[in-house]
């Protein structure tokens, strides 16, 4: 793509917020067509550099330009609608003035975003607030998008039409998201927001990761070279990251296994007999749900579901908002009593819930206070006592930060502290309400490391796919009918094959209309009878059964060695795409022998 000269510049920037800088000398030029993602710790000043470019603050010092006409549209993280009597005004104030002339524009988007437009902004949902907040900022056909998190609150339905917006999107984008499957879809380019500065890269986001060990290691030989003092809190960081990079390395293959261990419980599920609460310190089965189901008003949320969750098991809840992800979790926690069957929880479950509403934290306290609401330098995780100092660490804050008060933390900081003090408390049940919202990348990546190594159970509500990838060994799907299914699949595979068959779905509808529309001539029914080319398919079959068999083990095989996955992460997805294919093969094959085989006998042929 060819870029024209900058449509904004921002030259030398200085912001400083009390004794704390957080840009110094800090130089952005942005290009028409281009579309960034804006990655950086929390609290580094990512939010803050937007509401810079989109005019709402001024730096203190440095150099600013707009080409002339450019029209700049901004999504704060949480844009206040509630001064408007709907969510089309809100809508439409995007337009600038009364709006009644485009007001046709505010109604594509409201009809594209499936927004309620008559809804009271006060009472709405997030999902619907944050979708009328995008096309707030879309309605006006800005040269610049500036969005903050616009993922938030957002179906996965939701965030595929928002990918096509944001692709089909012909001016310049910045997008600061913990969203990386989102970030792999629509961004060419990576804006890094790093101790003050800002670092740019013309390739998608999948190259970030590379990108920054390289600035890391370069920065490091540099100072050897120099022979300068290392920064220690800078040390530890980065160390940190690499050595989290590692691990994630070997999550797939893991995952793989686990959820290989899921699909033998399934079947197991109506054969073997668990006993909830046999007097064992350690029960396997951690909830049984049997027939359960739940309706608000003549509105079914689940009908008839049955679960057995056993420990050790990382399962994630996915659907559209609205159909009752939450009201779900509350009924297999024992939060909420079902209109019809029962559940249990094992009496030796330690539950900790990490709600989407999460409680506030005392703003006057520090770190350590709240760590430590009993005073002392130790904090006590999973009844074991631990330097308060060493455990900040853990969670990416620095020593120096522990007497640092709450009110000064962004809002990802004080999310992060809320992980550190919820996942030290004793559990062997983890209940997490969309954990990701607001998280930056680096904990997003801490949270997948406190998850793969947790021993106890997960129950996972979330809209990020790619979190749902690397931590679910299986996913609850919720279709807004009642009926729940289980699928042991990741969460990018389920979403795939819930395309293909709606697309299935339709043409057959289609070529059930054009039938239905023939005059339909009756015949009479005529014997079966087995064509030469079924016979010798019949003959054929068992010979390709065995093949694709001993292919699905030999790829079982392989996937399962334990430096496959390090060694080549491209061959090892291969691999399992290839295992994938060779399953559904095998499947199709098995049904298709088992038919023609049937019609042998019955022509007795």
């Amino acid at each position: 793509m060819d870029f024209d000269a900058p449509i904004y510049s921002l030259q030398n920037a200085r912001l400083q917020f009390g004794e704390r800088p957080l840009f110094t000398g800090l130089d952005l030029y942005l290009n028409k067509g281009r579309k960034y993602c804006l990655v950086g710790r929390n609290g580094s000043g990512k939010s803050t550099l937007l509401k810079v470019i989109a005019g709402e603050t001024a730096p203190d010092d440095g150099k600013s330009f707009l080409q002339p006409g450019t029209v700049v549209s901004y999504m704060a993280q949480d844009d206040d609608l509630s001064r408007f009597s709907t969510l089309r005004d809100a809508v439409l104030s995007g337009l600038g003035g009364d709006g009644t002339d485009l007001s046709y524009k505010a109604d594509i988007l409201i009809e594209r975003l499936e927004i309620n437009a008559g809804a009271d902004p006060r009472t709405a949902s997030g999902g619907e607030r944050k979708k009328a907040a995008l096309a707030r900022a879309l309605v006006n056909d800005p040269d610049i998008l500036l969005l903050d998190e616009p993922t938030n609150h957002l179906d996965i339905t939701t965030i595929e039409k928002l990918e096509k917006t944001v692709k089909d999107f012909t001016g310049a984008v910045i997008v600061i998201s913990h969203d990386r499957a989102f970030l792999k879809h629509v961004c060419d380019g990576i804006l890094w927001l790093d101790r003050g500065i800002v670092r740019t890269l013309n390739k998608g986001f999948d190259a970030f990761e590379d990108w920054r060990d390289a600035v890391y290691e370069q920065e490091d030989a540099e100072r050897r070279r120099l022979n300068k003092k290392i920064d220690a809190e800078t040390e530890w960081l980065r160390k940190g990251v690499t050595a989290r990079r590692r691990r994630n390395q070997g999550r797939l293959r893991r995952l793989f296994d686990l959820r290989n261990e899921r699909r033998d419980q399934i079947k197991k599920t109506g054969t073997v007999d668990f006993n909830i609460d046999s007097g064992s310190a350690q029960s396997k089965l951690i909830v049984d749900a049997k027939n359960i189901s739940k309706s608000f008003g003549d509105r079914a949320i689940v009908d008839d579901f049955t679960l057995r969750v056993m420990q050790g098991n990382k399962i994630g809840v996915v659907g559209a908002n609205g159909v009752g992800k939450t009201t779900l979790i509350r009924l297999l926690t024992g939060r909420l009593a079902p209109d019809a069957g029962r559940v249990r929880v094992s009496k030796t479950a330690q539950e900790v819930y990490f709600d989407q509403h999460r409680a506030e934290l005392d703003p006057t306290k520090s770190l350590k206070q709240t760590l430590c609401p009993d005073g002392g330098d130790h904090v006590f995780v999973k009844g074991e006592p631990k330097s308060v100092y060493s455990y900040l660490k853990e969670f990416l804050f620095s020593p120096a930060q522990a007497d640092t008060p709450v009110s000064v933390l962004s809002g990802g900081e004080k999310n992060r502290l809320l992980l550190a003090r919820d996942l030290a408390k004793p559990s062997n049940f983890l209940v997490l309400d969309e954990p990701t919202n607001d998280l930056d990348m680096d904990t997003l990546d801490l949270l997948q490391d406190a998850l793969e190594s947790y021993k106890g159970t997960i129950l996972i509500v979330s809209h990020d796919r790619d979190f749902l990838d690397n931590t679910a060994t299986s996913l609850l799907y919720m279709a807004g009918d009642g009926k729940v299914v289980e699928y042991v699949d990741s969460c990018s595979d389920l979403m795939r094959k819930l395309k293909e068959k709606e697309q299935k779905n339709a043409e057959a509808a289609k070529k059930a209309q054009e039938k239905t529309a023939k005059p339909v001539v009756k015949k009479e029914p005529a014997a079966p009878r087995m064509s030469y080319k079924d016979k010798r398919l019949l003959e054929t079959l068992p010979a390709e059964i065995a093949a694709l068999e001993s292919e699905i083990k030999a790829l079982e095989t392989k996937i399962a060695a334990p430096d496959f996955y390090a060694k080549s992460p491209a061959e090892f997805e291969r691999a399992a795409a290839d295992l994938e294919r060779a399953k559904t093969a095998l499947d199709e094959k098995e049904t298709r022998w088992l038919e023609l085989e049937m019609l042998a006998q019955e022509t007795g042929k």
